[in-house]
């Protein structure tokens, strides 16, 4: 089984929250479905823990070079079920210009409102294949 690791700048908290509960909570679960449903495109997956939240440099988390300081990031880990069937290639290509919802609880403002991997000024997702 292959897991992957997302770091991203985009608020992906998985929160259940729906529309009329917590409007808030609502738009960061929506960024956390884009996340779930982009990858479901290619293969099934399974994940055992929400994102994490952690802080660091962009350079450090191999992010665009447009945000500098200190930032919060979004950590999410994942399985294929399907050994194979997706790769950092794939999810670079699948993820680039996918749109977002801003202004939650991000450190950083972005140029547009998409994950954008293909610009290592402004990329605000990166993949990352773990070890098995």
């Amino acid at each position: 089984m292959d897991t992957f690791r997302i770091t991203t700048l985009i608020d992906i908290t998985e929160t259940g929250a729906r529309r009329a509960d917590d409007p808030f909570g609502y738009r960061q679960q929506q960024n956390f479905l884009t996340v779930l449903q982009t990858i479901g495109l290619r293969t099934n997956m399974e994940y055992h823990t929400s994102p994490k939240v952690v802080t660091g440099t962009t350079k450090q988390k191999q992010l665009g070079s447009a945000y500098e300081g200190t930032q919060t990031f979004w950590q999410f880990d994942f399985d294929i079920v399907a050994e194979g069937s997706l790769n950092v290639d794939m999810l670079n290509t699948d993820f680039n210009l996918i749109p977002i919802i801003v202004d939650l609880a991000e450190t950083s403002k972005f140029k547009n409102n998409v994950f954008s991997t293909q610009n290592s000024k402004i990329s605000n997702i990166n993949f990352t294949l773990l070890d098995k």
